[in-house]
């Protein structure tokens, strides 16, 4: 699977992670090209807390894309960047990248270079990174054979460069160990995202057991009963741990509803007189613009292509057909298309109100204190993601939070 690209409202590229032919598919923070209004230093502080509540040994990962060379590597506790050595086929053996973490109750601050990567942690074991000829393979958790499939471990996605920080604590891929992001400002105040509700961690895990249709299958235990992630429902269809016709009622009836009217779809927010009308005919949903002009058509999506915001609803990064995309994916995952004829939907109270919706998305924001995650891909469709940013940071965070 290609790696997911999201879009802000300005639409600047995603920076994608580096991957291998098992990694896991998400994107980085986008980040608005900009003028950096302070100079930006080659590295700031990152500072690591431990509030999780358990013993074991943590462990610190920090793996990217330099930005000023574009090579593949890791950063040190100092932020000094080390590129990857060449790759096999099979995968050989990474370079030891961690970075002894926190306990229990304790902060560390290491620094963060001018990156676009992920920070990973663990608990009580490392992580096993592979290098590929094409570069890194990071854990592909939807895999059972993965050799980190029995490890407790999450990340965050950031990009530091010369316009900033972008981080954000991410779903898109699972629900796993809760964790929290900021970013400090020049004022001295935080900016922060990520933290759940108390007892939310077990919260989200039994109202996802007592979901029917199956979505309990996205659960993951280990042999000792340590539950370890739930899998995005993408993961989760292609796994066969939820059944792959679980959207279908809703799609049908979208196809239905828009074969006899038009969805009106206005996908710039500084730009509302660009619109795109879509009608369905057939199996095909067209899409026209003011002019009448055919511009971009979608096959009728499945699941998968609709969880993970691809496949049928690819979204390249352009100014057409990826926008339109990208606000048909946050419509069927949000299941606001019947209800709203006008996309995007961005009131939040009018989500996940049909009984065929994405109830892994619908449940984090349900447990989330700001209501914000990156549940699926696009949750960045009407400013619902949880992400930080800053033009100017002075130093970014990481809280290791509760599960109980």
């Amino acid at each position: 699977m290609p790696a997911i690209r999201k879009l802000l409202a300005s639409l600047a590229a995603a920076v994608v992670v580096t991957t291998g032919f098992t990694a896991l598919t998400t994107g980085t923070p986008a980040q608005a090209v900009v003028p950096a209004e302070a100079a930006v230093p080659s590295t700031i502080p990152f500072t690591i807390t431990n509030n999780s509540g358990r013993g074991e040994q943590v462990y610190i990962y920090n793996l990217g894309t330099e930005l000023s060379s574009g090579r593949q590597g890791w950063a040190d506790a100092g932020g000094t960047f080390h590129a990857w050595p060449g790759g096999g086929n099979p995968p050989t053996p990474a370079p030891d990248a961690s970075i002894a973490g926190p306990a229990q109750g304790q902060s560390m601050t290491i620094r963060l270079p001018k990156f676009s990567g992920r920070v990973y942690f663990s608990y009580g074991q490392k992580l096993d990174f592979r290098l590929a000829t094409g570069g890194l393979v990071q854990p592909a958790v939807q895999n059972p054979s993965d050799p980190n499939s029995n490890i407790l471990f999450n990340w965050s996605e950031y990009t530091l460069n010369d316009s900033g920080l972008w981080i954000n604590s991410t779903q898109v891929d699972m629900f796993s160990a809760p964790y929290a992001v900021g970013v400090k400002l020049p004022n001295g105040t935080t900016k922060t995202t990520g933290h759940l509700k108390p007892g939310g961690y077990n919260g989200f895990f039994n109202s996802l057991r007592s979901q029917p249709g199956g979505w309990a299958g996205l659960i993951r235990t280990r042999s000792d009963g340590t539950v370890l992630r739930a899998l995005a429902p993408g993961h989760g269809v292609a796994s066969g741990a939820l059944p792959a016709g679980v959207m279908n009622d809703y799609i049908d009836r979208v196809w239905a509803k828009y074969a006899n009217s038009p969805l009106t779809v206005t996908p710039f927010t500084n730009q509302p007189n660009v619109k795109y009308v879509g009608r369905v005919s057939g199996n095909v949903m067209n899409f026209t613009n003011t002019s009448g002009a055919v511009v971009t058509s979608f096959q009728k999506p499945d699941a998968d292509s609709i969880f993970g915001c691809y496949k049928l609803l690819d979204a390249p990064n352009d100014q057409v057909r990826g926008p339109i995309s990208r606000t048909l994916c946050a419509g069927f995952n949000r299941s606001t298309l019947l209800t709203n004829p006008n996309q995007p939907d961005a009131s939040a109270a009018d989500f996940y109100k049909d009984s065929v919706t994405n109830h892994y998305a619908r449940k984090i924001h349900e447990q989330m204190v700001d209501g914000k995650a990156y549940a699926f891909a696009f949750d960045d469709v009407g400013a619902h993601e949880s992400l930080v940013h800053d033009g100017d940071p002075r130093e970014a965070f990481l809280t290791l939070d509760p599960f109980s």
